[in-house]
């Protein structure tokens, strides 16, 4: 039990996560429908096919069961380290990669910028304080960092075939219409290499964090 002003610090971290990432993700969509110059459907489609904005969707609704204690309860959304630590991975990996990639490519301003920052710094890096202080991270298994490929590689097929038929790819390295399916391909699976990669350094934090506590 998370007491005293460990357990408010707790309870303000949950409530910034949650009012800061709807905040992002609904602000961010009424731009997309704001600044695209093509029909509202496809404008939510595309809204819907950013690895960034999905993953930002699940972080929201983590922070929010966990803000409104619905997680105490043994039902579907209880949310254990297992699935806390496979969300903080992936919201990494969006942090990481926008800020090593792609930050470069564009210059976004003034409410756009806003929004920007919270999806792509602020809120990964509260996430990840989140894991680090408040989850207990027991029960890990390394054969999780198999499983937790699933949603990348169910991702990146959605965005291919969805691709193949209208032409749109969410992402510069996995444009295939400029760099063709075989550099694709190949940028995939370095991506693919850096999810399990990172899976199995956030198991070993875990795992050493639970023995440190144990002590």
């Amino acid at each position: 039990m998370i007491t005293g002003n460990k357990g408010t610090t707790h309870k303000i971290l949950l409530l910034t996560g949650c009012v800061s990432g709807w905040f992002a993700l609904i602000t961010q969509f009424y731009l997309i429908i704001l600044n695209n110059d093509i029909p509202v459907i496809e404008a939510i489609s595309r809204y819907f096919s950013y690895f960034t904005i999905l993953t930002n969707i699940m972080v929201a609704l983590c922070f929010t069961i966990l803000f409104f204690d619905i997680n105490k309860k043994e039902n579907f959304f209880s949310l254990k380290s297992r699935t806390l630590t496979a969300v903080t991975l992936y919201i990494f990996v969006v942090g990481l990669v926008y800020n090593l990639i792609l930050r470069f490519t564009w210059q976004p301003q003034g409410l756009q910028r806003i929004v920007d920052e919270l999806l792509h710094l602020f809120i990964p890096v509260l996430f990840l304080i989140y894991w680090l202080v408040f989850d207990p991270k027991t029960g890990l298994k390394w054969s999780y960092a198999i499983s937790w490929l699933i949603y990348p590689f169910a991702y990146l097929v959605f965005i291919l075939v969805r691709g193949s038929f209208s032409g749109f790819y969410p992402y510069p390295f996995v444009d295939v219409l400029t760099l063709g399916y075989h550099k694709v391909m190949m940028n995939s699976f370095y991506l693919l290499i850096l999810f399990l990669a990172l899976s199995l350094l956030l198991i070993w934090i875990g795992k050493k964090l639970v023995k440190r506590d144990q002590h």
